[in-house]
């Protein structure tokens, strides 16, 4: 049996055991794929997946010599730092975030509190607003350099009030088209044949760990990605949207079981 199979095949019925209430599960191992689904093949949103997307952005204009990731953005804080998390700025998430702020005045505002861990999709906001500086709208700007290379057709960003991307969330997606942005990153910024970023960049999203004492599989945040379980590594979206990088294979699970999730990624990892 090819590996992409027996691998579905386990993982299905572990979430046909377990009662996670899956979408689709894609795995590719290799060149071979297989999919399995529990609900029709839509696009769905991606949640925090959306982050990775946000990260290549900057990387694909650092490429170009548009940016540096290591300039200050404000205060001691650089872009880099805020893919990372390691801002120090302190923005909780809620719901109406956008129609209740201006985010991205308010998060400049703020005094950081030196590099420590904070996580919040206003981080990857401010990133993006800081891109747009440079690039003009970022979902333009992407469209011909990473969603075409894909073959993300008709893809939009959701947006802000004020018509910026929302950068930490915001994309639609089928389970197999979210699995072309694991197969990029597997094959180290190639696509088909293709260098859309440059290695170092997507290594860095998985070696440029800052580790924090959390339970397992959030025990390292890089550019937006998670470390573990377990010896692999992950992107990881709200409800269960997960991209998960086995040393064999790249598992893609879209879902809507936001506390099941950490269970069926440690299972898929082990």
């Amino acid at each position: 049996m090819a590996l992409a199979t027996e691998l579905l095949d386990r993982i299905g019925s572990r979430i046909d055991d377990s009662g996670f209430v899956a979408h689709g599960v894609h795995v590719r191992a290799g060149d071979e794929t297989a999919e399995r689904r529990w609900s029709p093949d839509v696009r769905e949103e991606i949640h925090s997946v959306a982050k990775a997307i946000a990260v290549l952005a900057v990387g694909l204009a650092r490429d170009e010599g548009l940016v540096d990731p290591d300039e200050v953005v404000a205060h001691d804080y650089t872009l880099r730092d805020l893919l990372r998390m390691t801002s120090g700025v302190d923005y909780p998430w809620s719901p109406t975030m956008f129609d209740d702020d201006d985010v991205y005045t308010s998060f400049l505002a703020r005094e950081p509190r030196g590099r420590v861990f904070q996580y919040a999709n206003a981080s990857t906001y401010v990133a993006m607003r800081t891109l747009a500086a440079r690039v003009g709208d970022v979902e333009a700007w992407l469209e011909p350099r990473l969603f075409a290379p894909l073959g993300w057709a008709d893809v939009s960003w959701r947006r802000c009030p004020g018509g910026h991307v929302l950068a930490g969330e915001g994309i639609s997606l089928t389970t197999e088209e979210m699995s072309r942005l694991g197969v990029l990153l597997r094959d180290g910024g190639v696509y088909e044949g293709r260098r859309l970023v440059a290695s170092d960049w997507v290594g860095a999203m998985h070696s440029d760990w800052f580790s924090r004492a959390a339970d397992r599989g959030y025990e390292g945040y890089a550019l937006g990605a998670w470390r573990g379980p377990g010896e692999g590594w992950r992107l990881h979206g709200a409800y269960g949207q997960m991209v998960l990088f086995r040393p064999d294979a790249v598992v893609t699970i879209t879902a809507d079981d936001h506390f099941g999730a950490d269970e069926l990624a440690a299972f898929v990892m082990s």
